[in-house]
């Protein structure tokens, strides 16, 4: 593990807030479970919560109690399309209301960014990833640009670059297959 992970997953731990890179964005994170680090980021964004956020994971069985209450078919859908740039809403009781927002379902994604997972994997359990930025302001999408804009907002800013990927994730809803974005 290098020194710049275990930096960033120790901050996580004790409730901050780390920038990082994913497929095609950069973002924010935290523990989904911390209600203040949330508020944090959302103060940042300028986000309400009642929009909810993406949490991101290393890999599905993290969302072991979400995929248990979908048909094998779903299940099976959804797991084709990770790792990659794909989040799905997930019906969740786990997550709390600052993360779902006013909805029944969580936004979840297992990245394509391999750094991304790293962090979530030692990190032990989900961990929100929104997009950099300041809502509808376009997001970071280098390093330079997040440290110039949020590095004395965050607690760090772990080094790295995007995926190939472009923009944000697409977004689709489990149960009816719809995408969202």
């Amino acid at each position: 593990m290098s020194a710049e992970l275990h930096e960033a997953v120790q901050l996580l731990r004790d409730g901050g807030i780390i920038c990082h890179a994913c497929e095609g964005v950069w973002g924010f994170a935290c523990d989904p479970f911390n209600a203040l680090a949330v508020r944090r980021i959302l103060q940042v964004k300028r986000r309400p919560q009642s929009k909810g956020l993406i949490v991101i994971a290393n890999e599905a069985a993290q969302f072991e109690p979400e995929l248990a209450q979908l048909s094998s078919e779903k299940r099976i859908r959804i797991e084709k399309t990770w790792p990659g740039p794909t989040t799905w809403l997930l019906p969740t009781t786990r997550f709390p209301a600052w993360i779902v927002g006013d909805n029944t379902t969580v936004a979840a994604r297992v990245p394509g960014h391999e750094q991304a997972r790293e962090i979530a994997a030692m990190f032990k359990h989900p961990i929100v990833s929104t997009s950099a930025n300041i809502a509808n302001e376009p997001p970071c999408l280098t390093e330079s640009e997040a440290r110039e804009k949020f590095e004395s907002t965050v607690d760090y800013v772990v080094p790295g670059a995007i995926a190939q990927s472009t923009g944000p994730s697409e977004i689709f809803d489990a149960i009816s297959g719809h995408q969202i974005r």
